[in-house]
């Protein structure tokens, strides 16, 4: 239903397709819950290039293969005259030991509240909201957790791009403050039955840009362990390829900490993304 939504948006704006409406690479990525950023963490910025009277359409594919898992996500989003940003995503988490799958479906919102990652003095702001709803709890279930149908989180990001900053390279950071009760970014359910409140989580990215084509960097993102089984933060160190403003890949090596008991889960990321 969002996928016809997304579409006809794109159809009715009677406008072009964004491919010049911002500089290339200063559009970071889509991450792992299907919204505009780095990998594991949603940035200020707007999925896609479109500026303030252009659409711009994208859409991923991410597979993280670690030591006891392995997470395929596919995810889809629109971003409307460089103001607001839709998103779906789909996550397929297999569990090798189990011989099963968790699937989560997330429905993203985000809008730009102030400033330009470039242009503007101060970092540029977006507020967003990911909705998550599980396919099946059954394991949420088992392992105590609150909620194990679907959840909500909400962010507060601050992103600014610096021309010229390091050497003559361009710089990116970005500072995320989310509020949530996810096990697991939700593949885990939500809280538990002692602690379903939402607690605020810092997470982190920084990187430079080699050049048009080429960044590198590294990521940060703090976890509750409402579960008690020693949720630790996700963490990744990459690097993107973006021959043009139409297309990026992006390969990371991943340490998700423990997972559901599992130690160490370390890993490879590989994310390709295409733009219109």
């Amino acid at each position: 239903m969002l996928s016809l939504f997304l579409i006809f948006t794109l159809l009715d704006s009677g406008k072009t397709f964004a491919a010049d409406g911002k500089l290339i690479g200063t559009a970071g990525l889509m991450q792992l819950e299907g919204s505009g950023g780095g990998g594991i963490v949603p940035w200020a910025t707007l999925a896609g290039y479109d500026s303030r009277e252009q659409v711009a359409f994208n859409a991923v594919y991410t597979r993280v293969s670690v030591d006891d898992y392995e997470l395929d996500v596919l995810g889809a989003s629109v971003s409307i005259y460089d103001r607001v940003e839709l998103s779906v995503a789909q996550q397929r988490f297999d569990v090798e030991a189990l011989n099963t799958r968790i699937e989560q479906n997330i429905y993203g919102a985000k809008v730009r509240l102030y400033g330009d990652v470039v242009y503007s003095t101060l970092p540029q702001l977006s507020f967003g909201w990911q909705h998550k709803v599980l396919n099946d709890g059954a394991i949420a279930n088992a392992l105590g957790a609150d909620n194990a149908k679907s959840g909500n989180d909400f962010y507060l990001a601050a992103t600014k791009v610096h021309l010229g900053a390091l050497a003559g390279y361009n710089a990116v950071w970005n500072v995320t403050l989310r509020a949530t009760k996810a096990n697991q970014m939700g593949l885990l359910g939500f809280g538990h039955a002692n602690q379903d409140n939402y607690q605020l989580m810092l997470e982190a990215s920084a990187g430079v840009l080699l050049s048009r084509h080429v960044a590198i960097g590294f990521e940060y993102r703090q976890k509750p362990d409402n579960l008690g089984l020693g949720e630790e933060d996700f963490k990744d160190i990459f690097i993107s390829y973006i021959p043009s403003k139409f297309f990026n890949f992006t390969l990371a090596w991943a340490d998700l900490g423990s997972i559901a008991g599992a130690d160490d889960q370390q890993g490879l990321y590989l994310s390709m993304q295409g733009s219109l």
